[in-house]
């Protein structure tokens, strides 16, 4: 064994901690130099609003997905393994659960009329994390969702991606596809016999730089999976890569020569864009926040993704953020220039979650009224206040004011904390003039009478025609 290969350390431990992502700074973006690509990035900064899903075998268990088959990471990913302390039978275990997978109640359509309906614009979807399951037909692996050993492999939705993509896209839905470069299950990357013996690390099991010709089996496998996606999938609109410590550099140097890949792929879908995490360079052309919101706006395309409970995959009893909590989170991203990627777990049954499905629907009434000043906007000073957030379209400024107790009685008068120069302002959703006097803080004024059965509104907007 290498000493490369000793533990998760290095690079490794700042590209990810107990499976949270880092993401890579404004400063060290590099912008791509094809203009179809930055146009497409353009479109993607529109966008505002997808629906992330991690989706598997793991649902069954309720429990993180694959983190806690590596032994380096059992300290905080193991924490709801309450049945079984033997690591190697809990491994097992789970590689097993590919053998009782069977969402018979799959519904791909009713979860494309969800997303359509409440102003969500794209799909991110789990093609495969890094345990090795994969979610669609693919000819490298019979560790797949079509293989005799699912039980689902028989439902005419079995090919699980191709049923999803292609439903999203009939509601006129973009698709952006999660792989994991690492993989888990595959004896191309965690050998039986090689230095590491049993003990699991996220990484490869030997160095690949000593198996040359291993480490070029898994380069294959990986470009063959990949190419399957980009090929016979119909249109992907992003390729969104995770496991950052799979890379060209670090400690544990991984190179899979994706710029070779990304390249050919782009030879069949030229608007293909590719969000490498963490890696930076000229395929990470979309930056990826996790669980997190940056400090202020980023002049570059990004897009953080946030669960709507707790868990990135299913969790039994998970708790479902609130209308508020959704609409804050949303309005903090779009006035710092992101995308929010709101992750829900799909259950083991093939549904969403009631408790999901809930909060989706508010936060898409929500937008059906003010999301004029969401979708399609750039970032606007002073962006992000706590209480406000600003956003710009050409002339028009938006500014809403965030209430984050549902109990709270707002008041009737606001002081609009905007500067500059405005001939108009109006409240989005009712068109009419208000009228406003300017102070050193901004603009000052009065909200029409509300009616006597009102609720506390989740946030008001505010449309400003500017000079």
């Amino acid at each position: 064994m290498s000493e490369n290969t000793g533990h998760a350390n290095g690079q490794e431990e700042q590209v990810v901690q107990t499976g949270v992502h880092n993401f890579s700074k404004e400063e060290e973006y590099v912008k791509p130099a094809d203009a179809y690509l930055l146009e497409r990035l353009e479109w993607f900064k529109d966008q505002k609003l997808g629906l992330m899903m991690h989706w598997g075998p793991y649902s069954q268990l309720g429990i993180v997905e694959s983190w806690a088959l590596s032994d380096d990471d059992a300290d905080w990913s193991r924490e709801g393994i309450d049945w079984e302390r033997d690591g190697e039978a809990f491994k097992r275990q789970y590689f097993d659960l590919n053998r009782t997978f069977n969402p018979i109640r799959f519904q791909p359509d009713v979860w494309a009329d969800l997303a359509a309906d409440n102003g969500f614009k794209y799909l991110l979807f789990t093609t495969k994390h890094h345990d090795g399951f994969c979610m669609w037909d693919t000819a490298t692996t019979d560790y797949r969702v079509t293989s005799p050993d699912c039980p689902f492999h028989a439902h005419p939705n079995a090919d699980i991606c191709k049923a999803l993509f292609e439903a999203f896209r009939n509601r006129g839905l973009a698709v952006s596809a999660y792989f994991s470069k690492a993989d888990w299950h595959t004896p191309h990357y965690w050998a039986p016999g090689t230095a590491r013996g049993n003990r699991t690390w996220r990484g490869p099991s030997y160095d690949p730089a000593e198996r040359p010709k291993l480490w070029e089996r898994f380069v294959d496998f990986t470009h063959r999976q990949l190419t399957e996606l980009l090929t016979d999938y119909g249109r992907i609109d992003v390729l969104w890569l995770d496991a950052g410590w799979v890379r060209d550099g670090g400690r544990v140097p991984q190179d899979i020569r994706l710029g070779e890949l990304v390249e050919r792929a782009r030879e069949r879908q030229p608007w293909l864009l590719s969000a490498d995490r963490t890696v930076g360079g000229p395929y990470e052309n979309i930056v990826t926040p996790e669980q997190t919101i940056p400090d202020g706006p980023m002049n570059i395309p990004w897009e953080s993704c946030i669960t709507l409970g707790t868990s990135f995959s299913f969790k039994y009893e998970d708790r479902y953020k609130s209308a508020q909590q959704l609409v804050g989170l949303l309005l903090e991203v779009v006035a710092k220039g992101g995308n929010l990627a709101l992750n829900v777990g799909p259950q083991p049954d093939g549904r969403l979650p009631e408790g999901a499905i809930k909060g989706i629907r508010e936060l898409g009434a929500w937008l059906n009224v003010y999301g004029e000043g969401v979708y399609g906007t750039r970032i606007c000073a002073p962006y992000y206040t706590g209480d406000w957030a600003f956003t710009r379209k050409a002339d028009t400024v938006y500014a809403f004011r965030i209430y984050r107790d549902p109990q709270a009685t707002p008041a009737r008068e606001l002081t609009i904390p905007y500067l500059e120069e405005v001939r108009r302002i109006e409240v989005m959703g009712g068109g009419e003039a208000l009228a406003f006097a300017r102070t050193s803080e901004g603009y000052r004024v009065r909200l029409p009478e509300p009616d006597q059965d009102a609720e506390t509104p989740i946030a008001i907007g505010f449309r400003i025609a500017t000079i």
